[in-house]
Order: C-alpha cells, then structure tokens, then sequence
C-alpha cells in the first residue's frame, strides 16, 4: 500500500485511536486479513468470522511487525477501532485509489473472469507495473485488499468483480471506480439466485454504467457475440468496444482451430493491425478470453504485435483452472475442479475431446451448484453433451446433480459401461486408480462445493501406481 500514517488512516475510515503512542507512525506494509500474511509495518483487518475472530490474533500479529489493528473493539494493542470492519477497509481503499495514477480496468462476467484477468494482468505487465486480483477474490472484502496492494509504482490496476444480486457490481465500482469496464458474459451462473439471465445481465451491466463518459477516457470493452452483453452499450456514456469472433467486432479472431494438444490458436486482428496468437492455455473457450485481454490492452496503447507475444506467452495463474499434469506413465490429468457452471462445464468437456483425439478420455464430474429450478435440465444436457463428444467414460461424483449427469448421458445412448455414478471422491479415485492406462485424459470438473480438486490431485500423487500397463 502507499505510505498512510496511522493518524490519516483513523480519518480516512472514521475510526478511534487505541493505545497508539504515536500516530504518526506510517503503515508502509500490505493490509492483510489473515495472520499468517502479517509482515513487518502492515495492517491487519480483524473481521470476525464464523470460526475465528480476527480480534483474538491482535497481541500475535503486532508481535508479528504488524504496525496497528483495524478493529470493531479495543484489543489491548495499537488499533483502529470503527463501527464496521468491512465499510472501513472499502473507505480505505477508496482513498488510496484516488491518490494512485494507476489506470483502473474491472471485468465482470459469468464465466472466465478469473482466466481473463490472469490474461489482462499478464499482457498489460510486458507494458508496465501491473496489480491484479489473485485468485477469485472478487467480493467487498477481497476488492479493496487487492486495491490497497498498489504502489505508486503501480501503472494498471486490474479488478475481478463478483456478484451474487442487483447493487453488488455499483457498490464495487463505488470503492474502485474503473476507467476501463469489461463484461465478458452473461451465463446461467447463480441464476438460482438472481432468477434469471435478464437479473444477470441487469447486476452486470452496472458496471459500463460506472464509467467515465467517453471523452474523459472510458472504455466499455462489451462481447460482440453475447447479445445482452452487447445491449449494454445502451447503459453506458463511455467509448464502446467490441471483441468476439463476429465480424462487426473492433477485436476479433479468425481462422480460430485448435492445435493436436488441444491449445487455441487463431489470427488476432485490431484497428490497428493483426498478429498470429498460439496460446498455452487448452480450450476454445480461452479464445474470448484472449480477445478480451486483447480489447482492453489495445485501448491501454499496446500494437497487435505486443499482444499476441504476450497472449502466446501468457500461462495459468490461478489454480484447478484448466491446470494439465503429464504424469510419468502418460496420463493426463486436467484439474478444472475449482468451479463449474453449464457455459464453463461445456468449454472444459469441448477441450477434453479436443485433448484426447487418438486417446481414452474420462470425464470426472460432480454438482453445478446455484443453478435453481434449472438445475435437473443443466445437468442432464452436460451428460448427454459427454456422449455426443465421445467421452470415452462419465463418471458422475456425488448426491442426486450426479445421477442427474449420468441420467443424461444415459438417455443420450450410454448404456454400457461408459458411464458411472459413484458416490464421493474417494470411490471416484479408487475407480480410476484401478482402470487407467497410460495414455488416458482425465478431466476433474464440479462446483468448489464438491471438492473434486481432491481427485486430481490423489491421481496426480498415485503417478503410476495402480496403472494397468497394457
């Protein structure tokens, strides 16, 4: 974070010094919210959970190099105490933000935002000192953390938005206002909890109508091929831009194809020129990611040249996203197991067919969860979508989502052993580590809920034990 003192700090989130001996003192380390990151001069957000109270670590972070606390009740050490954790730290970083010269890019979306900002971030970096969220931490509390990790070095600040209902994306770009706003998608994605797409698209188009207007510099970079994404340059006063495959797109790919491992490669063209791009990551689906990056770094002043280098050079940041292990005996495990809705669901099955041509190929899925009344239809069609692609073997991990999953791929015409319903993920390991051979691809697919990264990790683990060399 930018050098604060303690004195502004109290100011900035209304706050009262507690045993503080001087106030002047600077917080010159990051703001953190788990003990186990304090380092010397943070500051440590003391939230309380439903399993542990932040306010129980104050004596040991201060131990720890921590300069202060910033607290809902006096801990005994220096601290900042305010009525409410959470609005402190968002009015904190509202402050920092605008102190910063970084250039604020947010992208929302129902699926691939954690991928697309993993690319934004590793594209803009090649151009300048670039932050970014890590991970999935896209929410009120995980927002401001990462926008209080900027420096004054700091050139890009590149935020994730979540949301799960109408008002979270406006109350995210009212921390963190964007100059740059980007929308990839408009899915079925905790449609169980918005009600339906037109709920989904309304939450995320709040934030193209965050934007500066367009001769103050903002840019809502919009998916030419998602119709109510494409609506939403109607709700903006900021420049327009559109990347996808069709042709009316300012970005866009052609000659789109996958390579014999399964990676995407395609021609990129801009307004102001084309590059070849062949990238690291597997499945078509990552081509409107790229041309997502592409879209946004393009407005930031970078040639199509740069981009697509730095598109073909880009990797996999976040983990159980597409992760691909080579084991030692020829097995390919693909971990996607971090989470799963039916758009994401159908990309990772399309990338395993694309992977596993000439090869046995296993689909290990589990439950698409906040799917709603459309639960039952979502997975069944997952299930029959495995069998149209030649899935060499379903095996459905869990309650009744998975038998819903098997019941599609049966009623697609799986009625031999190509399809399996087991009950967790330990039955699920046991099956493959007795049935694998070398050669096969395995994909491992559910909700976070599910906990299926366990799978790939165990089959990752075993390498050639168990494997029937045949």
């Amino acid at each position: 974070m930018i050098a604060l003192s303690l004195a502004e700090i109290a100011e900035v989130v209304g706050g009262q010094t507690h045993d503080i001996p001087d106030p002047s003192v600077l917080v010159t380390g990051e703001v953190v919210r788990d003990s186990r990151e304090v380092g010397p001069g943070s500051l440590f957000a003391a939230f309380v959970g439903e399993r542990v109270d932040g306010h129980d670590f104050a004596a040991q972070v201060v131990e720890q190099g921590a300069v202060a606390v910033l607290a809902s009740r006096p801990v005994g050490v220096p601290a900042i105490v305010v009525d409410d954790v959470q609005t402190a730290l968002g009015a904190l970083a509202r402050h920092v933000v605008r102190r910063l010269g970084a250039t604020l890019v947010a992208l929302t979306g129902s699926a691939g935002k954690t991928s697309t900002k993993d690319l934004i971030a590793q594209v803009l970096r090649t151009k300048a000192p670039t932050v970014f969220t890590p991970g999935s931490l896209n929410n009120e509390i995980g927002l401001p953390l990462t926008a209080l990790s900027a420096t004054e070095e700091t050139k890009f600040l590149v935020l994730e938005m979540g949301a799960r209902g109408i008002g979270h994306i406006r109350y995210l770009t009212d921390l963190t206002p964007p100059k740059i706003g980007l929308v990839l998608n408009v899915g079925t994605a905790h449609i169980g909890e918005f009600g339906g797409r037109e709920q989904i698209a309304q939450a995320k188009g709040e934030l193209v109508e965050a934007l500066p207007a367009a001769e103050e510099g903002g840019a809502a970079i919009l998916n030419a091929d998602d119709p109510l994404v494409r609506a939403m340059a109607s709700r903006t006063k900021a420049k327009v831009v559109l990347f996808g495959e069709s042709a009316e797109a300012d970005v866009r790919a052609e000659n789109v194809r996958l390579t014999d491992t399964g990676q995407p490669a395609f021609s990129l063209h801009t307004p102001s020129g084309a590059s070849d791009v062949t990238m690291r990551l597997y499945g078509e689906h990552h081509v409107s990611n790229a041309l997502a990056a592409a879209a946004v770094a393009h407005e930031l002043g970078m040639s199509a040249e740069e981009i697509a280098l730095a598109l073909s050079e880009a990797g996999s940041l976040s983990r159980w996203r597409m992760e691909v292990t080579e084991r030692p005996d020829g097995v390919t495990i693909v971990n996607d197991a971090y989470n799963a809705n039916p758009e994401s669901m159908r990309a990772a099955l399309r990338a395993l067919a694309a992977m596993g041509q000439g090869r046995r190929t296993w689909a290990v899925l589990g439950k698409m969860a906040e799917l709603g009344d459309e639960a039952l239809a979502e997975h069944d069609a997952v299930g029959r979508l495995a069998v149209r692609l030649n899935v060499g073997k379903l095996v459905a991990v869990g309650g009744v989502e998975a038998s819903w999953l098997q019941l599609g791929a049966y009623n697609e015409g799986s009625w031999g052993e190509e399809s399996v319903h087991v009950s967790d993920a330990q039955a699920a390991v046991d099956l493959l580590r007795s049935e694998l051979r070398p050669g096969d691809v395995v994909l491992v697919k559910a909700s976070r809920s599910v906990g299926l990264e366990s799978v790939a990790q165990a089959l990752v683990e075993s390498g050639a034990e168990g494997v029937d060399a045949r």
